[in-house]
């Protein structure tokens, strides 16, 4: 895998532009009352979001960028990596915070705005007894993108395309995840997936393998995904991934994550601290990852930065870390 060092972006990520709003609550009556199942990830449409919203805004919402792969671009900018990030938004407020969210972090965005649609949302509503979350989605313009077209350039001005398996569920987005490929491939740059949930791996299993064996050149899952897609665990898992990519990355929750490039093999382990929101620790690890692999560090350094963002991310409240000068400090004690 050779990365361009002429290109002007580190990575470029092609996602479902999701807003993230956030609150702690204790969250049982809330969900009895709405009828919603604690934990879980539940579609909903845009009035119905609305309800639910209109009833915790009292509680101390925080508002964000969202979407997995926003989350990890946003973080790569916080780290002082040259980030951008593709998606669409609604022309309303929503979409106007969005924007300024991910410029604060990369200094730039390539977002594309639309009339037909609301800006797409998550409503991620986290226990204050176990940090446990439990989100309505209502994907609204995130998942509306008519062309790949405005994308193009920044693509082709990138050293590496990160993609989430989040693109898989249906189209149009399937097919801008198969013509962004499509223009990294032209251009022989290498593809990042980062699997990004087991119910993924259950909706699109073939269409999933088919993305990895033919165009992946790095993939992140958790060990539930790793399984949910090979049937292994997690270190045979490992194996049967790395046939056909260059390097696979497998979190393990508190047990640190295994990664692995050629015949390379490594384990990381992870950074203790008291878990506030779980929201966005893959996203983080793999930014991290991804930082450290544009620099050309070792692969066991690209993980311990990954875990050390992942653990000031669930430290706190939200999917992003924005603590500039503590994620500089993470990389200076991460560096070979």
């Amino acid at each position: 895998m050779q990365l361009d060092p002429d290109l002007r972006y580190d990575v470029a990520g092609l996602g479902n532009a999701l807003v993230d709003a956030l609150v702690r609550t204790d969250d049982t009556e809330l969900l009895a009352r709405w009828g919603y199942t604690r934990g879980h990830m539940t579609p909903v449409d845009h009035e119905a979001w609305e309800a639910v919203y209109a009833d915790v805004r009292g509680q101390g919402v925080e508002i964000a960028s969202g979407g997995s792969c926003a989350n990890t671009i946003a973080s790569l900018g916080l780290l002082g990596a040259a980030s951008i990030y593709c998606g669409q938004v609604g022309r309303d407020s929503y979409g106007e915070l969005y924007a300024e969210r991910i410029e604060e972090a990369c200094g730039a965005h390539a977002l594309t705005w639309t009339d037909d649609s609301s800006t797409g949302k998550c409503l991620s509503i986290v226990s204050t007894r176990d940090a446990e979350r439990t989100m309505l989605t209502d994907l609204g313009a995130a998942v509306t993108m008519q062309s790949i077209e405005p994308f193009d350039p920044y693509i082709r001005d990138s050293r590496i395309l990160h993609l989430t398996g989040y693109l898989l569920l249906g189209e149009p987005m399937k097919s801008r995840a198969m013509e962004s490929i499509a223009i990294a491939n032209q251009m022989e740059l290498p593809i990042s997936l980062d699997v990004a949930d087991p119910f993924v791996v259950g909706a699109t299993k073939e269409d999933m393998w088919h993305l990895i064996e033919e165009f992946c050149d790095i993939v992140f899952l958790n060990e539930e995904e790793a399984h949910a897609l090979t049937g292994m665990p997690a270190a045979e898992a490992v194996e049967r991934l790395i046939e056909d990519v260059d390097v696979v990355v497998v979190k393990l929750g508190s047990k640190g994550s295994l990664l692995a490039r050629g015949d390379e093999r490594v384990r990381v382990g992870v950074h203790s601290v008291e878990a506030v929101d779980t929201t966005g620790a893959g996203d983080a690890y793999a930014a991290g990852f991804l930082f450290g692999l544009t620099r050309g560090w070792p692969l066991k350094n690209c993980g311990e930065l990954g875990a050390e963002v992942a653990a000031l991310t669930v430290s706190q409240l939200g999917a992003v870390f924005r603590d500039r000068a503590r994620l500089a400090e993470a990389v200076r004690r991460s560096a070979p």
